[in-house]
């Protein structure tokens, strides 16, 4: 048993780690500030007795004794870092010098959650972890882009200086149950437009791509990167399957039997045309796999926003 503690544990992809963490017999620490976190994610964990929720921001340092921490304390989605850009990039950066602090204190194993916004709208494709990106520093973007390169550029240091025990991972598009239906990403989007036979809103023309990975392989693939026993990344995690915005909106119209039309509007600025991640260095390390297909993982996600929307 270990003791892990989870920032952002009460969002969409934490509540998932901290559930898996639990079956497997582990204590879990939730620490969440609950701004896109959710109490209904980890509702059902409450009664368990190996679970602690601790509301706590990570800007803000915290004490504890923990054995792995997987720092994903961060909105990811960008109606919610471009809320307020400038706590996006302390929640970036001071949270990491926080994390990797305790971290360096307990002699704890650390993973940072990065992500694929990392490589900005990319000239090289698949996106390969060597490759280091085209982000543009002052854009409506950057708060996030900058920010997740920041923590990663610490992760490094507090290893190289420190001798402290990094996991740096690259999350690329995620979705399945407990991602926020105002969360304003493609996938949620187009389910939440359906259901209610609303317009399904495409920005541009439609044929940028974006691959997408169910959250069971994100997390299964985060959790035996975070066990490896000395690769320090950085890490691809996603799903290398590509398709256009235009074919996933097909796809969720035709699984909930939707009247929705699609109509198109422009483009944000600095949004990337094309996003797949080269998976080459997670099938390598970890043997990593993405057995869920994006029909078979809509299927599982939709009835999800069913229940909530209470349809």
């Amino acid at each position: 048993m270990k003791n892990i503690l989870i920032t952002g544990g009460a969002g969409f992809i934490g509540s998932h780690l901290c559930r898996e963490h639990l079956e497997k017999g582990d204590r879990v620490l939730c620490l969440d500030n609950f701004f896109t976190g959710k109490h209904e994610n980890i509702e059902n964990l409450r009664n368990h007795p190996k679970f602690e929720v601790i509301r706590h921001d990570i800007t803000e340092p915290i004490r504890l004794e923990v054995d792995q921490i997987y720092n994903l304390a961060c909105p990811a989605s960008p109606i919610h870092y471009q809320y307020n850009p400038i706590k996006t990039m302390k929640t970036s950066v001071l949270g990491a010098i926080n994390m990797l602090g305790l971290a360096k204190r307990t002699k704890a194993r650390i993973l940072q959650a990065s992500t694929s916004e990392v490589y900005g709208d990319p000239e090289l494709h698949p996106q390969k972890e060597s490759y280091h990106g085209k982000v543009n520093i002052t854009g409506i973007r950057s708060c996030y882009d900058e920010g997740k390169r920041a923590s990663e550029t610490l992760c490094f240091d507090y290893n190289r200086i420190h001798n402290t025990d990094i996991r740096v991972v690259r999350i690329f598009n995620t979705y399945g149950p407990n991602m926020d239906i105002g969360d304003g990403r493609v996938v949620s989007n187009f389910i939440v437009q359906a259901l209610q036979n609303e317009d399904i809103t495409i920005y541009g023309d439609g044929n940028q791509t974006r691959s997408f990975c169910y959250v069971d392989d994100m997390v299964r693939g985060l959790m035996d990167f975070m066990n490896h026993p000395d690769f320090i990344g950085p890490m691809n995690l996603g799903n290398d399957g590509e398709f256009t915005i235009k074919e996933l909106a097909e796809e969720v119209i035709r699984q909930t039997g939707s009247s929705s039309k699609i109509v198109y509007h422009d483009l944000p600025s600095d949004d990337p045309t094309r996003r797949r991640p080269d998976l080459t260095v997670a099938r390598e390390k970890i043997g990593y796999k993405t057995p869920v297909t994006l029909e078979e993982g809509l299927k599982k996600t939709i009835p999800y926003y069913r229940k909530v929307l209470g349809l």
